[in-house]
């Protein structure tokens, strides 16, 4: 039987919070479209980062250390593997010209339909380990084939619009190829024709799904409580736009990162398969997912400063 931390006033508390903050970042702070600042999305990303800490303060308060601690491993987990989310989305808006100033817009919208989704996908994940438990282990399994899938070279730049997604969307779907203004739809001729920005819209959508069949099983690795793994999911996604805003620019430096989500989710998938014959604390969890990734980061952070240093730019 799975059990929550939470009460049903909590979860209506909690679904208050998120829905006045998206309220107050759209409809106060971004009403104009304009392009995102590194030094903005900075700022941004420390606030959602903040309210993020602040909630898991209110995780001990409600259910002690232990469930706090599982909710910023989950939260840690889900927001790492979110960065590569970032990578897609460079992709997507650079194959549509989205510009900067409507993507904002693009990823309100799109993360707003995340929570949603991944909710229902969360809602589903718990109903099914609850009836099947064994499901867990082929979660475990799955971590651990596509830790090591991750870990493998990549040949070739994606395309997403050459995806079999967007050419089902183009053909389902009738679009125009020009902008017009932040307006998803527009209507020539009696026709209501999407434009590039609703066709970008659902790549990201599509893209966040995608990413989802990986994370939601890493962090029932870590709790199977739906409250902690529905909260740190959120604030993980929430965060998403400010942080693409403010690593846009730099992706392509955090050339080792994807070594360490594969080691965080080769880690994830073993605690799951040998769960019946060790149990892993989760302050040993947080440890072993912070040593993973900080390392990962320090690795990338060198290998850009050599590759850019006059030593390395004469080499030949």
């Amino acid at each position: 039987m799975i059990h929550s931390v939470a009460t049903p006033w909590a979860w209506a508390g909690f679904l208050a919070l998120v829905l006045g903050l998206l309220a107050l970042d759209l409809g106060v702070f971004h009403r104009e479209d304009r392009p995102v600042g590194t030094r903005e999305a900075l700022a941004w990303t420390a606030v959602w980062v903040a309210v993020a800490l602040a909630f898991g303060g209110v995780v001990w308060w409600m259910a002690g250390p232990d469930d706090a601690l599982d909710y910023l491993t989950g939260y840690l987990v889900e927001k790492s593997l979110s960065v590569d989310n970032l990578f897609v989305f460079v992709v997507i808006f650079g194959a549509l010209g989205i510009p900067a100033a409507l993507q904002h817009r693009v990823l309100y919208w799109g993360i707003l339909s995340a929570l949603v989704l991944r909710g229902a996908m969360i809602w589903a994940g718990v109903a099914l380990l609850a009836r099947f438990g064994w499901l867990l282990y082929l979660f475990g399994a799955f971590l651990l084939v596509t830790g090591v899938r991750l870990a493998l070279p990549r040949h070739g730049e994606p395309h997403p619009e050459r995806s079999p997604a967007y050419c089902v969307l183009r053909r389902v779907v009738p679009s125009t190829p020009r902008l017009e203004g932040h307006r998803f739809f527009v209507r020539e001729g009696g026709r209501l024709l999407a434009t590039p920005l609703f066709l970008a819209l659902a790549l990201v959508e599509v893209s966040d799904v995608v990413f989802a069949l990986d994370s939601i099983p890493a962090i029932f690795g870590i709790t199977l409580d739906p409250f902690i793994v529905f909260t740190s999911n959120v604030f993980a996604i929430l965060g998403l736009r400010s942080l693409y805003f403010a690593l846009a620019t730099m992706l392509q430096r955090f050339t080792a990162l994807k070594y360490g989500l594969a080691a965080v989710l080769v880690f994830i998938g073993a605690k799951m398969l040998a769960a019946p014959w060790v149990h892993v604390p989760p302050a040993i969890s947080l440890a072993v997912v912070l040593a993973l990734l900080g390392g990962s980061v320090l690795v990338s952070v060198v290998r850009s400063r050599r590759a850019g240093s006059p030593a390395a730019a004469k080499e030949p």
